[in-house]
């Protein structure tokens, strides 16, 4: 049986990727930073729950405890994410306007989150005889799809949320490298209809997350250290 964590999965993409997984065999965790949120999907879901705030570092050692206690892990992902960068004018918070504080908080969920998680759960990923890590990413951080007038990221002018997933685009090259033994990828769900965007977004969360779903299940053969959406690689 394989055991996984999602972070951030009491809605949108964390909560159809937890459905999807608990339907194909998984042992899922809904980490959710409240507690009674988590308790409510999990009971919708047939999933177990645990407290999980990607922004504190007790709350993810604890959680870390709780999910070693009951038996560890195999498969993590790192959905838990923000993107505060919208001014009054519902636009994103471009390179004039962006400020340190902005750019603060957007990184400590969406980067140092992911790092804090990672750290705490490592040790019960490397005792797993399968280890796989999906970091979720956006096409918003690749510097190549940014840089090019050929691609609509490049009319984005948000600064804090692309360079927090180009951060995570990073990590998770940089881990791959440290933990072979690990299946660690980052992945582009697309521009899903989810709270994270307003619900703006252009395709379903079943849609978004089809690739989330992949990777978490890609076993000792699969990839490691890429960026992946739903079509393929991706440039970094």
């Amino acid at each position: 049986m394989t055991t996984t964590l999602i972070t951030g999965a009491t809605k949108g993409l964390g909560y159809e990727t937890a459905r999807r997984l608990v339907a194909a065999g998984h042992t899922v965790y809904i980490g959710a930073r409240d507690a009674a949120r988590g308790q409510r999907a999990a009971a919708e879901l047939g999933a177990r729950t645990v407290q999980l705030d990607v922004t504190d570092d007790a709350s993810v050692l604890a959680a870390a405890k709780t999910v070693e206690a009951d038996g560890g892990l195999d498969v993590l992902v790192n959905n838990a994410g923000i993107a505060i960068e919208l001014g009054s004018d519902g636009e994103p918070v471009g390179a004039p306007d962006v400020t340190a504080d902005l750019m603060r908080e957007t990184f400590d969920t969406n980067v140092f989150g992911v790092v804090r998680v990672l750290h705490a759960f490592l040790p019960l990923l490397r005792r797993s005889s399968a280890p796989a890590v999906v970091n979720v990413s956006s096409a918003l951080g690749s510097l190549g799809r940014m840089a090019d007038q050929a691609t609509h990221q490049h009319a984005y002018r948000g600064v804090a949320y692309p360079a927090s997933k180009a951060a995570v685009n990073m990590v998770t090259v940089q881990y791959a490298k440290a933990f072979p033994e690990i299946r660690i990828n980052a992945v582009e769900p697309g521009y899903t209809n989810t709270d994270i965007n307003g619900r703006r977004g252009g395709q379903s969360v079943e849609q978004g997350a089809e690739i989330i779903v992949r990777m978490a299940q890609v076993g000792t053969d699969g990839p490691t250290g890429t960026y992946v959406d739903i079509d393929g690689p991706l440039v970094w």
